[in-house]
């Protein structure tokens, strides 16, 4: 469950304050104006986090791939279709 800080507080304390939480529950959302609207967390876990993506889009672009779903065009095909659309 991640914990959360407003906008004043990390205005008034800073980072250490986001240190303190980050400490117990790995990431801080930041409230801003009584909404959440950002989240901080351990440059580690965003990493991972970057890694997961990109093997998505890896899976999901060979997927893609063992399943036809895509075209073979020269660079001025290519270029005619996404501008004409």
């Amino acid at each position: 469950m991640s914990k959360s800080i407003t906008a004043n507080e990390l205005k008034t304390k800073g980072v250490s304050a986001i240190d303190l939480i980050v400490r117990e529950s790995e990431e801080v959302v930041v409230k801003v104006r009584g909404k959440e609207k950002y989240v901080v967390m351990p440059i580690e876990k965003y990493n991972y986090y970057r890694e997961c993506e990109l093997e998505k889009a890896i899976n999901e672009a060979k997927m893609d791939f063992e399943q036809g779903r895509y075209v073979s065009e020269s660079v001025e095909e290519h270029i005619k279709r996404i501008t004409d659309a």
